[in-house]
C-alpha cells in the first residue's frame, strides 16, 4: 500500500535505506559541474541584455527587439515541467545532458544568426535547453544529497546566482566591446563542453530501467500553451498592449481556460506530466506559493533598483551589476549561514518566517527612497532585502524536495522552479506597469503632457540626464522616485502574504542517509531507494 497523506504530512516520506554515502570530494566535483551548467542558464540573459544595442545596430529589427528575450523566457518556462517529468521517467543524467546539448546548439546558432528573425528562433531553441538546465541541476542535487546534508552546499548555489547577476553585465559589455556581440553566445560553448565532459565522467547514478509509461503529450501540450499565454500576458500587458485591450483579455481568458483543461486531463492520466497529488502535501504547496512570491519580489527588485540608482543617484549603467552588490552579497552570506544551521540542526521552519519578515522590511525601506537618499542608505536597505531572500531562495527548494517522494523529485523540482519563474514574470509586469503609470502621471503633472513624453523617450541614463534642462531633469528624477516608491510598496504588500504563509509550514524532519538523532524511522512510507534512479 502506498503512503497516506497523513504520513506524508508527518514526515514519513523520509528515511531511505542506509547506503554508502558519496565521498565529499566526489560530491564537490559533481557539484562544480552542475554549478557550471546552472551558471550557463543564469548568465545568458544578463550577458545578452548588455549586447542588445549592438545586436540591433547590426541586424536591425528594433521593432522585434523584445522577442529576443521573450522567446528565450517562453521556451524556458514552458519546457521546465516537461524536462522534470522526462528525468523522472527515463533517467536524470541522460535527460540533463540532452538539455545541455540543446542549449549549446541554440547558443551556436544564435551566434551565427544573420537577421533578427533567425536570432529569435535560435533563442527559442536555446531557451528550450535552458529549461532543462535549472531543473536538472536541482533534481540531481536532490538525488545525490539528502535534504539534511544539502544545506552545506546552499552557499554554492547562492554564489552562482550572485556571480551571474554581478558578472553578467560586466562580461557582456567586455565581450561585446572587444570580441563582438556574437561571442556573447559563443562564450557558452567552452563552458558547456566542460560541463558536459565533467558530468559524463564524474556523475554516476544507478541505471534506471526505461519506463514503459506513455508520455502525457496532451497534458504537456496544454501546459505549454497555458504557460505561454500567461507569460505573454505579463510580458505584453502595459507595454505592447493596454491591459484592457482585446489581445490581453483574450490571452487571460484562454490561458486560464487551457490551464483548467490541463488540470482536468491530469486528474485522469495514468502518468501525468505534473502529478497533482504533490500539491496535497501542505509544505509543497506552501513552498510553491512562497517561491512564486519570492520570484515576484526579487525580479522586481533587480529591475527597478539599477534604474533608480542610474536615474536618481547618477550611477553608471556600465556597472549596473555592481549596483546590486549589497543585496546579492547579503543574500549569499545569509543563504550559506542558513544552510549550515539547517544541516547541523535539521530545523528550517524559522528561516522562511525570518526571511519573509526581512523581505517585507527591506521592501518597505526601499519604498521610502526619494531623490535625497544616499547610496549608502539604499545599500543598507538592499542588504536587508538580500538577507530576506537569502533565507528563502534555497530553503524553498529544499523543503519542496523533502515533501515529495523520490520518484517525483524531477516534477517536484521543476514545479517549484516554474512557480518562481512565473512569479518573476508577474512581478516584472505588474510592478513595471505601476511604475510606468506613476512616472507618466508625475511628468505630466509637473511639465505637461508634451514635455513629459519628450523626457520619457530619451535615453535617460546618468549621462543623458545631465544634458537635460534642470527643470526636466529634476521632474524626471522625482517621477522615478515616486514610481519606485509605488513599485516597492506593492512588493511589500505581496511579501506580507509570503510572510503569513511561512507560519503554516510544518517542521517535517529532513531526510538523511539514515535516521537522524531524535527522529522516528519511517514505517510504510519508505523513500524510494536510489537504485531506481539514473
Amino acid at each position: 500500500m502506498g503512503p497516506t497523506e497523513e504520513q506524508r504530512e508527518k514526515g514519513a516520506v523520509a528515511t531511505e535505506p542506509a547506503k554508502a554515502e558519496p565521498q565529499p570530494r566526489s560530491v564537490r566535483v559533481v557539484l562544480l559541474a552542475l554549478m557550471i551548467a546552472m551558471l550557463l542558464a543564469m548568465l545568458d540573459n544578463m550577458i545578452v541584455g548588455t549586447a542588445m544595442p549592438t545586436i540591433v545596430g547590426e541586424l536591425g529589427g528594433l521593432a522585434h527587439l523584445s522577442w529576443v528575450v521573450t522567446a528565450y523566457t517562453l521556451a524556458t518556462a514552458a519546457s521546465t515541467p516537461i524536462w522534470g517529468k522526462l528525468g523522472d521517467l527515463y533517467g536524470r543524467k541522460n535527460i540533463f545532458l540532452t538539455s545541455i546539448v540543446i542549449f549549446l546548439i541554440g547558443s551556436a546558432l544564435s551566434g551565427m544568426a544573420q537577421d533578427m528573425s533567425q536570432l529569435i528562433g535560435f533563442r527559442a531553441i536555446q531557451g528550450l535547453g535552458a529549461g532543462g538546465l535549472m531543473v536538472g541541476v536541482m533534481a540531481i542535487i536532490g538525488d545525490l544529497i539528502p535534504p539534511r546534508e544539502r544545506g552545506k552546499y546552499q552557499g554554492m548555489m547562492a554564489g552562482v546566482m550572485a556571480l551571474a547577476m554581478i558578472g553578467g553585465p560586466l562580461v557582456g559589455g567586455t565581450i561585446t566591446d572587444h570580441l563582438g556581440w556574437r561571442w556573447s553566445f559563443y562564450i557558452n560553448l567552452p563552458l558547456g563542453v566542460v560541463a558536459l565532459a565533467m558530468i559524463t565522467a564524474v556523475l554516476h547514478l544507478p541505471v534506471k530501467e526505461r519506463s514503459k509509461a506513455r508520455v502525457d503529450y496532451l497534458g504537456a501540450a496544454l501546459l505549454t500553451i497555458g504557460i505561454t499565454e500567461i507569460v505573454l500576458l505579463t510580458t505584453w500587458g502595459g507595454t505592447e498592449y493596454a491591459w484592457d485591450s482585446g489581445v490581453i483579455m483574450t490571452l487571460g481568458i484562454t490561458g486560464v481556460s487551457v490551464l483548467l483543461a490541463f488540470i482536468a486531463v491530469e486528474r485522469k492520466t495514468a502518468e501525468p506530466i505534473m502529478p497533482l497529488h504533490i500539491f496535497r502535501n501542505r509544505n509543497f504547496s506552501l513552498m510553491s506559493a512562497i517561491g512564486f512570491l519570492t520570484g515576484f519580489v526579487m525580479f522586481g527588485a533587480v529591475l527597478f533598483l539599477p534604474l533608480y540608482q542610474q536615474s536618481v543617484q547618477g550611477a553608471s549603467a556600465t556597472n549596473s551589476g555592481l549596483l546590486l552588490l549589497p543585496m546579492l552579497l547579503s543574500m549569499m552570506l545569509v543563504s550559506l549561514i542558513a544552510g549550515r544551521i539547517t544541516t547541523s540542526s535539521g530545523k528550517y521552519k524559522i528561516f522562511p518566517i525570518v526571511g519573509g519578515g526581512l523581505m517585507v522590511l527591506g521592501l518597505f525601506l526601499l519604498a521610502q527612497m526619494d531623490t535625497s537618499t544616499t547610496r549608502l542608505t539604499s545599500g543598507l536597505y538592499m542588504a536587508v532585502l538580500g538577507a530576506g531572500l537569502g533565507f528563502l531562495m534555497q530553503i524553498t527548494m529544499l523543503v519542496a524536495q523533502n515533501s515529495v517522494e523520490m520518484k517525483d523529485m524531477g516534477v517536484g523540482s521543476s514545479t517549484t522552479t516554474l512557480f518562481r519563474t512565473l512569479g518573476g514574470s508577474f512581478g516584472a509586469a505588474i510592478m513595471g506597469a505601476l511604475f510606468t503609470n506613476r512616472v507618466q502621471d508625475d511628468m505630466a503633472a509637473h511639465l505637461g503632457t508634451g514635455a513629459g513624453a519628450a523626457a520619457q523617450t530619451a535615453q535617460l541614463d546618468a549621462a543623458s540626464l545631465a544634458k537635460l534642462p534642470e527643470a526636466i531633469r529634476e521632474a524626471y528624477q522625482q517621477a522615478v522616485s515616486s514610481g519606485t516608491h509605488e513599485a516597492f510598496t506593492l512588493g511589500a504588500v505581496i511579501a506580507v502574504v509570503g510572510f503569513a504563509a511561512a507560519f503554516f509550514i510544518k517542521e517535517v524532519p529532513l531526510r538523511g542517509a539514515g535516521p537522524q538523532p531524535g527522529e522516528t524511522p519511517a514505517t510504510d512510507d519508505a523513500r524510494v531507494p536510489q537504485t531506481a534512479m539514473s
